[in-house]
Protein backbone atom coordinates (compact mmCIF):
# COMPACT_ATOMS: atom_id res chain seq x y z
CA UNK A 1 0.00 0.00 0.00
CA UNK A 2 0.88 3.41 -0.75
CA UNK A 3 1.57 5.62 2.28
CA UNK A 4 -1.01 7.48 2.15
CA UNK A 5 -3.26 9.00 5.56
CA UNK A 6 -6.39 7.03 4.69
CA UNK A 7 -10.28 7.88 7.35
CA UNK A 8 -8.73 4.74 9.53
CA UNK A 9 -6.17 6.91 10.73
CA UNK A 10 -8.42 9.54 12.25
CA UNK A 11 -11.12 6.71 13.80
CA UNK A 12 -9.26 5.87 17.15
CA UNK A 13 -8.05 2.43 16.29
CA UNK A 14 -4.94 0.81 15.13
CA UNK A 15 -4.00 3.17 12.51
CA UNK A 16 -4.83 5.93 14.69
CA UNK A 17 -2.63 4.84 17.62
CA UNK A 18 0.20 3.64 14.78
CA UNK A 19 -0.11 7.24 13.30
CA UNK A 20 0.22 9.01 16.51
CA UNK A 21 3.20 6.78 17.98
CA UNK A 22 5.57 6.99 14.89
CA UNK A 23 5.13 10.15 13.43
CA UNK A 24 3.74 12.19 16.62
CA UNK A 25 5.06 10.81 19.57
CA UNK A 26 8.82 10.56 17.51
CA UNK A 27 8.77 13.90 17.27
CA UNK A 28 6.78 16.10 19.66
CA UNK A 29 6.46 13.53 22.66
CA UNK A 30 9.68 14.40 25.25
CA UNK A 31 7.49 16.72 26.98
CA UNK A 32 4.42 16.64 28.65
CA UNK A 33 2.87 15.25 25.33
CA UNK A 34 4.67 11.79 25.81
CA UNK A 35 2.39 10.47 27.82
CA UNK A 36 -0.74 11.42 25.32
CA UNK A 37 -2.59 13.25 27.94
CA UNK A 38 -6.53 14.63 27.10
CA UNK A 39 -4.91 17.79 28.27
CA UNK A 40 -1.66 18.94 29.46
CA UNK A 41 -0.58 19.82 32.75
CA UNK A 42 1.87 22.93 33.32
CA UNK A 43 3.45 25.02 35.70
CA UNK A 44 2.15 28.41 36.41
CA UNK A 45 3.79 30.55 39.16
CA UNK A 46 1.91 28.42 42.37
CA UNK A 47 -0.52 27.02 40.45
CA UNK A 48 -0.86 24.43 37.78
CA UNK A 49 -3.17 24.46 34.62
CA UNK A 50 -5.03 22.21 32.56
CA UNK A 51 -4.89 23.11 28.49
CA UNK A 52 -6.22 21.47 25.86
CA UNK A 53 -7.40 21.66 22.04
CA UNK A 54 -9.53 20.16 19.67
CA UNK A 55 -10.86 20.47 15.95
CA UNK A 56 -13.92 19.07 15.05
CA UNK A 57 -15.21 18.20 11.44
CA UNK A 58 -18.64 16.12 12.55
CA UNK A 59 -20.69 15.11 9.74
CA UNK A 60 -23.92 16.27 9.52
CA UNK A 61 -23.09 19.14 11.73
CA UNK A 62 -26.56 19.39 13.08
CA UNK A 63 -27.43 15.88 14.65
CA UNK A 64 -29.93 14.64 16.86
CA UNK A 65 -28.97 15.85 20.60
CA UNK A 66 -26.66 18.62 19.22
CA UNK A 67 -24.20 20.11 16.66
CA UNK A 68 -21.07 20.72 16.31
CA UNK A 69 -20.82 24.29 18.00
CA UNK A 70 -22.40 22.69 21.38
CA UNK A 71 -19.53 19.57 20.61
CA UNK A 72 -17.00 22.03 19.94
CA UNK A 73 -17.29 23.33 23.53
CA UNK A 74 -17.80 19.94 25.65
CA UNK A 75 -15.49 17.86 23.60
CA UNK A 76 -12.93 20.70 24.56
CA UNK A 77 -14.22 21.43 28.55
CA UNK A 78 -14.71 17.60 29.10
CA UNK A 79 -10.81 17.03 28.18
CA UNK A 80 -9.82 19.12 30.57
CA UNK A 81 -12.18 17.62 33.26
CA UNK A 82 -11.20 14.13 32.76
CA UNK A 83 -7.31 15.76 33.10
CA UNK A 84 -8.13 17.16 37.04
CA UNK A 85 -9.15 20.86 35.53
CA UNK A 86 -11.76 23.18 36.74
CA UNK A 87 -12.31 24.21 32.58
CA UNK A 88 -12.22 28.60 32.55
CA UNK A 89 -11.11 29.75 29.29
CA UNK A 90 -11.84 28.50 25.59
CA UNK A 91 -10.84 30.12 22.38
CA UNK A 92 -13.05 29.54 18.98
CA UNK A 93 -11.81 29.29 15.65
CA UNK A 94 -13.96 28.95 12.53
CA UNK A 95 -13.10 27.35 8.48
CA UNK A 96 -16.25 28.14 6.94
CA UNK A 97 -16.83 26.96 3.41
CA UNK A 98 -17.84 29.83 0.82
CA UNK A 99 -21.51 29.72 0.47
CA UNK A 100 -22.46 28.19 4.08
CA UNK A 101 -26.26 29.58 5.22
CA UNK A 102 -26.05 32.50 7.36
CA UNK A 103 -29.17 30.72 9.25
CA UNK A 104 -27.04 27.69 9.55
CA UNK A 105 -24.54 29.61 11.35
CA UNK A 106 -26.46 31.46 13.49
CA UNK A 107 -27.87 28.71 14.64
CA UNK A 108 -24.41 26.88 15.75
CA UNK A 109 -22.84 30.22 17.17
CA UNK A 110 -26.31 30.17 19.42
CA UNK A 111 -25.44 27.02 20.45
CA UNK A 112 -21.94 27.49 21.06
CA UNK A 113 -22.73 30.21 23.56
CA UNK A 114 -25.61 28.41 25.46
CA UNK A 115 -23.13 25.50 25.81
CA UNK A 116 -20.26 27.69 27.70
CA UNK A 117 -22.70 29.52 29.44
CA UNK A 118 -23.77 26.01 30.76
CA UNK A 119 -19.94 25.04 31.45
CA UNK A 120 -19.32 28.10 32.94
CA UNK A 121 -16.31 29.01 30.59
CA UNK A 122 -15.68 32.30 28.66
CA UNK A 123 -14.73 32.33 25.11
CA UNK A 124 -11.60 35.13 24.74
CA UNK A 125 -9.97 34.14 22.02
CA UNK A 126 -10.54 33.11 18.43
CA UNK A 127 -10.48 33.50 14.75
CA UNK A 128 -12.53 32.63 11.43
CA UNK A 129 -11.42 32.18 8.13
CA UNK A 130 -13.65 31.12 4.90
CA UNK A 131 -12.24 29.22 1.93
CA UNK A 132 -13.62 28.53 -1.62
CA UNK A 133 -16.34 26.46 -2.04
CA UNK A 134 -15.42 22.71 -2.00
CA UNK A 135 -12.35 23.16 -0.04
CA UNK A 136 -14.44 22.69 3.57
CA UNK A 137 -17.55 20.46 4.41
CA UNK A 138 -19.48 23.55 5.60
CA UNK A 139 -18.02 24.52 8.83
CA UNK A 140 -14.92 23.21 10.84
CA UNK A 141 -14.22 24.46 14.28
CA UNK A 142 -11.48 24.66 16.82
CA UNK A 143 -11.40 25.09 20.60
CA UNK A 144 -8.65 25.29 22.94
CA UNK A 145 -9.28 25.03 26.53
CA UNK A 146 -7.90 26.62 29.85
CA UNK A 147 -8.43 25.19 33.40
CA UNK A 148 -7.17 25.15 36.70
CA UNK A 149 -5.60 22.14 38.25
CA UNK A 150 -7.98 20.76 41.12
CA UNK A 151 -5.79 20.10 44.00
CA UNK A 152 -5.72 16.76 45.17
CA UNK A 153 -6.51 15.11 42.27
CA UNK A 154 -3.36 13.28 41.11
CA UNK A 155 -4.19 11.43 37.48
CA UNK A 156 -2.48 9.10 35.47
CA UNK A 157 -2.70 5.31 34.40
CA UNK A 158 0.64 4.77 36.13
CA UNK A 159 -1.22 4.66 39.10
CA UNK A 160 -4.22 2.22 38.51
CA UNK A 161 -3.42 -1.38 40.64
CA UNK A 162 -5.18 -4.53 40.32
CA UNK A 163 -8.34 -4.77 42.06
CA UNK A 164 -9.59 -1.22 40.93
CA UNK A 165 -12.91 -0.33 39.70
CA UNK A 166 -13.69 0.23 36.11
CA UNK A 167 -17.07 3.36 36.52
CA UNK A 168 -18.44 4.49 33.15
CA UNK A 169 -21.09 7.27 33.74
CA UNK A 170 -23.63 6.38 32.00
CA UNK A 171 -24.78 4.26 28.74
CA UNK A 172 -22.19 3.89 26.03
CA UNK A 173 -22.05 4.87 22.28
CA UNK A 174 -24.73 7.26 21.65
CA UNK A 175 -23.23 9.81 19.70
CA UNK A 176 -20.71 8.04 17.25
CA UNK A 177 -24.66 5.85 16.60
CA UNK A 178 -26.62 9.33 16.35
CA UNK A 179 -24.25 10.64 14.34
CA UNK A 180 -24.11 7.74 12.02
CA UNK A 181 -28.09 7.20 12.26
CA UNK A 182 -28.50 10.81 11.26
CA UNK A 183 -25.85 10.38 8.17
CA UNK A 184 -27.23 7.63 6.70
CA UNK A 185 -30.95 8.07 7.36
CA UNK A 186 -31.44 5.38 9.14
CA UNK A 187 -34.88 4.72 11.35
CA UNK A 188 -34.39 3.36 14.84
CA UNK A 189 -37.79 2.26 16.73
CA UNK A 190 -37.22 4.67 19.93
CA UNK A 191 -34.96 7.18 18.02
CA UNK A 192 -31.02 7.86 18.89
CA UNK A 193 -30.03 10.78 20.36
CA UNK A 194 -26.64 11.91 21.10
CA UNK A 195 -25.04 11.72 24.85
CA UNK A 196 -23.03 15.13 24.18
CA UNK A 197 -23.10 17.14 26.88
CA UNK A 198 -20.46 18.43 29.74
CA UNK A 199 -19.41 16.32 32.58
CA UNK A 200 -17.96 19.36 34.81
CA UNK A 201 -20.46 17.94 37.28
CA UNK A 202 -19.13 14.70 37.12
CA UNK A 203 -15.98 16.21 38.18
CA UNK A 204 -16.72 17.99 41.27
CA UNK A 205 -18.70 14.62 42.48
CA UNK A 206 -15.11 12.84 41.90
CA UNK A 207 -12.89 15.61 43.78
CA UNK A 208 -13.82 14.42 47.50
CA UNK A 209 -12.50 11.19 46.57
CA UNK A 210 -9.19 12.53 46.53
CA UNK A 211 -6.15 9.98 45.69
CA UNK A 212 -8.58 6.93 45.38
CA UNK A 213 -9.44 8.26 42.26
CA UNK A 214 -6.59 6.90 39.66
CA UNK A 215 -7.78 7.77 36.39
CA UNK A 216 -10.71 9.69 34.27
CA UNK A 217 -11.00 9.59 30.38
CA UNK A 218 -14.04 10.62 28.14
CA UNK A 219 -14.15 7.60 25.56
CA UNK A 220 -14.56 9.83 22.11
CA UNK A 221 -13.21 8.37 19.24
CA UNK A 222 -12.43 4.81 19.12
CA UNK A 223 -14.89 4.81 22.11
CA UNK A 224 -14.60 3.03 25.86
CA UNK A 225 -12.78 -0.13 23.81
CA UNK A 226 -10.02 2.53 22.67
CA UNK A 227 -9.57 3.97 26.19
CA UNK A 228 -9.14 0.59 27.84
CA UNK A 229 -6.66 -0.78 25.79
CA UNK A 230 -4.75 2.50 26.25
CA UNK A 231 -4.83 2.22 29.69
CA UNK A 232 -3.29 -1.31 29.87
CA UNK A 233 -0.72 -0.95 27.15
CA UNK A 234 2.52 -2.32 28.60
CA UNK A 235 1.16 -2.87 31.56
CA UNK A 236 1.29 -6.21 34.32
CA UNK A 237 -2.04 -6.14 34.66
CA UNK A 238 -5.53 -5.73 32.17
CA UNK A 239 -9.05 -4.81 32.44
CA UNK A 240 -11.85 -7.80 32.95
CA UNK A 241 -15.10 -6.37 31.73
CA UNK A 242 -18.32 -7.90 32.55
CA UNK A 243 -21.04 -7.77 29.30
CA UNK A 244 -24.12 -7.99 31.52
CA UNK A 245 -22.75 -4.90 33.14
CA UNK A 246 -21.97 -2.54 30.02
CA UNK A 247 -25.12 0.03 29.79
CA UNK A 248 -26.52 0.18 26.54
CA UNK A 249 -29.79 1.99 25.68
CA UNK A 250 -31.99 0.09 23.02
CA UNK A 251 -31.69 2.59 20.40
CA UNK A 252 -28.13 1.74 20.61
CA UNK A 253 -28.63 -2.11 20.68
CA UNK A 254 -30.23 -1.93 17.46
CA UNK A 255 -28.41 -0.13 15.25
CA UNK A 256 -25.69 -2.27 16.63
CA UNK A 257 -27.20 -5.69 16.03
CA UNK A 258 -28.49 -4.50 12.60
CA UNK A 259 -24.65 -3.21 11.70
CA UNK A 260 -22.17 -5.66 13.80
CA UNK A 261 -20.53 -2.58 15.19
CA UNK A 262 -19.75 -3.24 19.06
CA UNK A 263 -21.01 -0.35 21.16
CA UNK A 264 -17.38 -0.46 23.04
CA UNK A 265 -15.86 0.64 19.67
CA UNK A 266 -18.23 3.08 19.39
CA UNK A 267 -17.97 7.38 20.34
CA UNK A 268 -19.03 9.18 23.32
CA UNK A 269 -19.05 12.90 23.95
CA UNK A 270 -21.05 13.04 27.35
CA UNK A 271 -19.16 10.07 29.41
CA UNK A 272 -16.81 9.71 31.74
CA UNK A 273 -14.37 6.61 32.49
CA UNK A 274 -12.96 6.93 36.02
CA UNK A 275 -11.03 3.87 37.60
CA UNK A 276 -10.44 4.02 41.07
CA UNK A 277 -9.72 2.37 44.50
CA UNK A 278 -12.50 -0.06 45.01
CA UNK A 279 -13.72 1.63 48.61
CA UNK A 280 -14.53 4.66 46.40
CA UNK A 281 -16.23 3.32 43.85
CA UNK A 282 -19.82 3.13 45.71
CA UNK A 283 -19.51 6.99 47.10
CA UNK A 284 -18.56 7.90 43.54
CA UNK A 285 -21.63 6.26 41.54
CA UNK A 286 -23.86 7.38 44.29
CA UNK A 287 -22.71 11.06 43.13
CA UNK A 288 -22.88 10.36 39.67
CA UNK A 289 -26.26 9.08 40.25
CA UNK A 290 -27.75 12.35 41.89
CA UNK A 291 -26.71 14.30 38.74
CA UNK A 292 -28.87 13.96 35.26
CA UNK A 293 -25.95 13.29 33.31
CA UNK A 294 -24.74 10.63 35.75
CA UNK A 295 -27.73 8.60 35.97
CA UNK A 296 -26.55 5.46 34.47
CA UNK A 297 -23.20 5.43 36.46
CA UNK A 298 -22.34 1.56 37.21
CA UNK A 299 -18.95 -0.84 37.30
CA UNK A 300 -18.47 -2.22 34.43
CA UNK A 301 -15.49 -4.38 35.60
CA UNK A 302 -12.04 -4.16 36.89
CA UNK A 303 -8.54 -3.55 36.98
CA UNK A 304 -6.43 -7.29 36.96
CA UNK A 305 -6.46 -10.50 34.17
CA UNK A 306 -4.47 -10.98 31.54
CA UNK A 307 -1.34 -8.65 31.54
CA UNK A 308 -1.73 -5.77 28.63
CA UNK A 309 -5.42 -7.17 27.52
CA UNK A 310 -8.94 -5.65 27.89
CA UNK A 311 -11.30 -8.94 28.09
CA UNK A 312 -15.12 -9.34 28.68
CA UNK A 313 -16.63 -12.22 30.62
CA UNK A 314 -19.87 -12.84 28.43
CA UNK A 315 -23.22 -13.91 29.74
CA UNK A 316 -21.94 -17.09 28.45
CA UNK A 317 -19.33 -17.37 31.08
CA UNK A 318 -16.71 -16.96 27.90
CA UNK A 319 -13.80 -14.27 27.79
CA UNK A 320 -13.55 -13.05 24.68
CA UNK A 321 -10.71 -10.20 23.54
CA UNK A 322 -11.95 -6.48 23.40
CA UNK A 323 -8.97 -5.41 20.78
CA UNK A 324 -9.16 -2.35 18.77
CA UNK A 325 -10.62 -2.20 15.25
CA UNK A 326 -8.03 -1.88 11.95
CA UNK A 327 -10.03 0.00 10.15
CA UNK A 328 -12.56 2.97 10.54
CA UNK A 329 -15.91 2.20 11.77
CA UNK A 330 -17.42 5.67 11.84
CA UNK A 331 -15.93 8.72 10.12
CA UNK A 332 -16.51 11.76 11.08
CA UNK A 333 -18.34 11.75 14.12
CA UNK A 334 -16.34 14.45 15.71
Amino acid sequence: MDEKIQLAHGGGGKLSARLIKDEILSRFGNGPLRNLPDAAELPLNAEKIIYSTDSFVVSPYFFPGGNIGELAVYGTVNDVCVAGGRPQWLSLALIIEEGFPLDNLRRILDSTAEAAKRCGVTIVTGDTKVVQKGNCDGIYMNTSGIGVKVAGLELGRQRIKPGDAVIVSGTIGEHGFAVLAARNGIRTGEGLISDCGPLNGLLEQAVPFGDKVKFMRDPTRGGVAAVLNEIVEGMEFGIELKQNAVPVSEGVRSVSEMLGIDPLNVACEGRMILICDQSAAEGILSGFRSLPEGRGACVIGTAGGTAGKVTMKTITGVSRLIDLPSGELLPRIC
